[in-house]
């Protein structure tokens, strides 16, 4: 059993995403750490990529912030081996084809072998092109994890059949983010893979709140959420962004209308960005100053209320 499938093993798991290198990779890695004390499952980690397009807004933010920092996957590589140091906590990358395929597949599998991937999860692969990498990652150790959406019902039996680690359950139509509910049929689709294969059942898309997590983990194996977590960051830079602007705005007699004051605001934070940039500070880190420590421990509570729920199913 590959460590990816062994998340499983001790009850309903939980499985958190956030995206590398948002607003920072140290930060992402504080972040990790965070999930992994609180008791995550597995760990997703999401490579910053121009178009993703699976991801609805606050997760699209988090591409873009990583990507505006300089995060490349070399980067992200190097992330993962730091965090290596510290917890054996399974982990998984997530992202795009395009990478990869830059990247070169033998190259990039090597690369997860060597610095502990056990997973990867492609959101644009289709499953009848998934054997020209997942030929190539078996020989590495790594799982490429099958994802069966609700307009798979003809196709479900044919990909779990084959699928390694663990089944990505999409709950919705659509792309990430919260929702107050979740009304699709997933009965059905859970019977159609539990007639061809053992292999755990994780539901994401939409997934926030302990009710939402006992009622899907009580059908499947587990929940994976991300928007939540990555909202928590977004928050976090807006909250920073707010409070640099109204620190650095030049104290002037009167009062500016308010469209000219955004755009007063915006050149004094503009030359700033710069300023960080060549100084050698990643683009973000100059933005997010004192919310980091707040933001780990958001993450941290948040894992431990939704692990609780979990231990209710």
């Amino acid at each position: 059993m590959s460590r990816t499938a062994q998340s499983f093993a001790h009850g309903k798991a939980f499985i958190g995403f956030i995206t590398a290198g948002d607003p920072s990779i140290q930060q992402t890695e504080e972040y990790v750490f965070a999930m992994a004390e609180a008791g995550a499952d597995l760990i997703e980690l999401g490579i910053p990529f121009s178009d993703p397009i699976a991801e609805g807004p606050v997760i699209q933010g988090a591409n873009v912030r990583a990507l505006a920092a300089g995060t490349r996957l070399r980067d992200v590589f190097s992330l993962v081996e730091r965090i290596r140091m510290r917890t054996e906590v399974p982990l998984a990358l997530m992202g795009y084809l395009n990478p990869l395929f830059h990247y070169g597949y033998e190259a990039f599998f090597t690369q997860c072998q060597k610095v502990g991937v056990d997973a990867v999860i492609i959101a644009d692969l289709p499953y009848e092109e998934k054997a020209e990498l997942s030929d190539i990652a078996s020989r590495y150790g790594v799982d490429v994890i099958s994802m069966v959406a609700p307009t798979s019902l003809e196709r479900v039996e044919r990909i779990a059949a084959t699928a390694t680690g663990f089944i990505y359950l999409v709950s919705s139509l659509g792309v990430t983010g919260e929702r107050r509910t979740i009304d699709t049929d997933l009965e059905e689709i859970i019977a159609k893979i539990r007639g061809v294969s053992d292999v755990p059942i994780a539901i994401g898309f939409g997934v926030h709140t302990p009710d939402q997590a006992r009622e899907l983990a009580s059908k499947a194996d587990g929940v994976i959420v991300g928007s939540a977590l990555v909202r928590m960051i977004a928050d976090s830079q807006e909250g920073s962004l707010k409070h640099e602007a109204q620190e650095g705005a030049p104290q002037q007699e009167g009062a500016l209308q308010q469209e000219g004051a955004q755009e007063h605001e915006a050149q004094e934070l503009a030359p700033r960005r710069e300023d960080a940039l060549s100084a050698g500070i990643p683009r973000q880190e100059a933005f997010v100053r004192g919310s980091a420590s707040a933001v780990r421990q958001a993450i941290g509570d948040y894992v431990r209320t939704m692990k609780a729920a979990l231990r209710d199913c």
